[in-house]
């Protein structure tokens, strides 16, 4: 079966030369971060702690030891994509122990705020990490992992939620930014084909998690943001469209990968800077 997913197509408008970099000449243009390593390992733990939560008590879910859980899968992220692919240590420990200290504050937050932002009053966890692959063209499909999904029995209506990590809170052109919403688009509308659910009874939601917070303002900073980006149907109609561009672009009608030359990038695109060193 072959893949298409959400980070492919972002790369793609963001940098169509990385694109084919990596995706047709299966050449690996980015290195492991920090960045990379916290975000997963702070998944798991929230992922963790909602699981537990939902399906058994809250109690029990504010008893884990989150702290080491999170210390624990830094360390497994470090060693699997940092030090066994690439044979080095490309992250400094000052680093690791900087970022590891951020997410205890904020998974402390997360605990003691947690009724402001989950409830089991009508809410059901639905899945943890469900995979959506529906087919697009030929034997290409579209491939996504869902972070939470949830419904609220009152409503009947479902929500996705995608946990994002960020140095700090996002800003007016992130929150506008099309492509980065496209993302939880492209996961409502292969839901609602999965499961055979009306798209507008799918809520979406980002979930923004806050390694530090702004100096020197006068109003209180929760390390929590919730970004709904709008989805009714002319937000949906147009990520169709660019989404179909996109494919339309790099895949045949067999949903064969075309080979297509692009060009580095030039000065004024955003991917300039890493692009102009491959």
């Amino acid at each position: 079966m072959k893949q298409v997913s959400y980070s492919q197509y972002s790369l793609w408008k963001q940098c169509p030369y990385q694109w084919k970099l990596q995706y047709v000449d299966k050449i690996k243009s980015t290195d492991p971060s920090i960045h990379l390593i916290f975000g997963s390992a702070m998944h798991e733990a929230i992922q963790t702690y909602l699981s537990c939560m939902y399906n058994f008590t809250v109690k029990e879910a504010d008893e884990i030891d989150l702290n080491d859980l999170l210390r624990r899968k830094m360390k497994e992220f470090y060693i699997k994509d940092v030090v066994e692919k690439e044979q080095t240590h490309l992250i400094e420990q000052e680093d690791m122990v900087t970022f590891f200290q951020q997410g205890v504050t904020i998974l402390d937050f997360l605990k003691k705020k947690r009724a402001n932002y989950f409830n089991k009053r009508s809410w059901t966890l639905l899945g943890i990490e469900e995979k959506l692959a529906i087919p697009i063209r030929g034997d290409l499909h579209f491939l996504g992992f869902m972070d939470v999904v949830m419904k609220d029995e009152i409503s009947g209506k479902i929500k996705i939620i995608d946990i994002k990590t960020s140095s700090r809170a996002w800003n007016k052109y992130q929150k506008a930014n099309e492509v980065k919403n496209d993302q939880l688009l492209l996961y409502k509308e292969y839901y609602s084909k999965k499961h055979n659910v009306p798209v507008e009874m799918i809520d979406i939601e980002f979930f923004i998690v806050k390694r530090m917070l702004y100096e020197n303002v006068d109003f209180p900073q929760p390390r929590v943001q919730k970004h709904v980006p709008a989805s009714g149907k002319p937000s949906m109609n147009k990520m169709r469209t660019r989404f179909e561009e996109f494919v339309e672009t790099c895949y045949d009608t067999d949903g064969n990968v075309r080979n297509i030359e692009y060009e580095k990038c030039t000065s004024k695109c955003k991917a300039f800077t890493n692009c102009k060193t491959l």
